[in-house]
């Protein structure tokens, strides 16, 4: 082969080879082993996401927790003196009054001594009557006179240590209440020591429970306090009446009581409560719900739905309760909040959002 015949085969070798490279761009083909771009690549559809209109609303700050019922009043009974025990009055499980005789031991030793002592006295009043009228004949001295005097105070003086020595013999309830199971019987030796009964005062009933520092300059006497009792259906209200003087230095929790009148005696003392304690109340202000709100370097953001993308917003909080957020600056009323799924977006991202079961492209 000629030298010019070797080139012009290698022009139109050189030229086939351009040409399978070249025609596949120009035409916009490429075999399988072309590489992708992103104009040839499948839309990805737009994400669905629940969303709500922002508008104006009352927020109320409400504290909840826990609490217990406890009675007014409750003691557990026992007599003053020793002694064997001659008569229960009272049947287990009812209402006392208060003053009512519950139980009484043996006196019949001090009633014996009493009557000696008031015997007594009806000799001691005429001596000193006739001391007195002798003194002013000056028949007698003075000081007879006043150690006649004497003598009859001091028998008047036994008289009433008698009837003090005989009251502690008796049980009488403190106040009115329900006395409780009878832990004693007729004949047993008792003591100071030895426990009748309990008596315990549940109208009104008090509410007893702790709030934590951040609350502990909201609670103030006169707060109402709303709590519900487990498998009760109904609402009670009951009202501060006494807060503590410090907070607790281990739980840094400030105990709290509140009255209940329990007028109807249905509640009994001993149950937990559920209690809620409206700490604030804001009227027309922008709210939000918490889970529309996400913590990003150091910022609060939000998704708003524009335009059918999704955009951020830089938010300013306010108030926050168990579910909303009270929003100060970066949303207007009107605004369309994404609710949810805000961890997947980007501000730019095309979505489709429902509104109240309606979607709207």
């Amino acid at each position: 082969m000629t030298k010019k015949a070797k080139i012009i085969l290698s022009i139109t070798i050189l030229l086939l080879v351009t040409g399978i490279v070249i025609y596949p761009l120009l035409s916009g083909k490429t075999d399988e082993t072309s590489i992708s771009t992103p104009a040839n690549t499948a839309k990805r559809p737009p994400l669905n996401v629940n969303a709500q209109v922002v508008k104006y609303e009352d927020l109320d700050d409400s504290f909840l927790g826990v609490g217990n019922i406890i009675p007014d009043e409750e003691v557990d009974l026992s007599f003053e003196t020793s002694g064997k025990i001659m008569k229960i009055y009272f049947k287990e499980g009812t209402a006392v009054e208060q003053g009512q005789l519950l139980a009484k031991i043996n006196d019949l030793p001090l009633q014996a001594e009493l009557k000696k002592l008031q015997t007594q006295v009806k000799l001691a009043e005429d001596k000193v009557y006739r001391q007195k009228m002798l003194l002013a004949k000056d028949a007698v001295s003075k000081e007879a006179y006043e150690q006649a005097a004497t003598e009859l105070d001091k028998l008047n003086a036994d008289i009433e240590l008698a009837k003090a020595y005989i009251a502690q013999t008796e049980l009488r309830a403190p106040f009115t209440g329900i006395i409780g199971l009878r832990l004693i019987s007729e004949g047993q030796y008792a003591s100071p020591s030895t426990i009748i009964a309990k008596l315990t005062k549940i109208i009104p009933l008090k509410i007893e429970f702790s709030v934590n520092e951040r609350q502990s300059d909201m609670i103030r006497n006169g707060t109402k306090v709303k709590f519900k009792v487990q498998d009760d259906l109904n609402n009670y209200e009951a009202t501060v009446y006494a807060i503590e003087s410090k907070i607790d230095l281990n739980t840094h929790t400030l105990k709290v009581r509140a009255i209940y009148p329990n007028s109807n005696g249905k509640l009994k003392p001993g149950k937990s409560v559920s209690i809620a304690i409206q700490t604030q109340k804001m009227r027309n202000t922008l709210t939000v719900p918490s889970e529309a709100i996400i913590a990003e370097m150091g910022q609060d953001i939000a998704y708003v739905y524009r335009n059918g993308k999704a955009e951020i917003v830089t938010l300013k909080k306010g108030l926050r309760t168990e579910s909303k957020v009270q929003i100060v600056e970066g949303l207007k009323a009107g605004d369309t909040l994404i609710t949810s799924g805000v961890m997947q977006l980007k501000s730019g991202m095309p979505v489709t959002v429902t509104i109240n079961n309606v979607s709207i492209l």
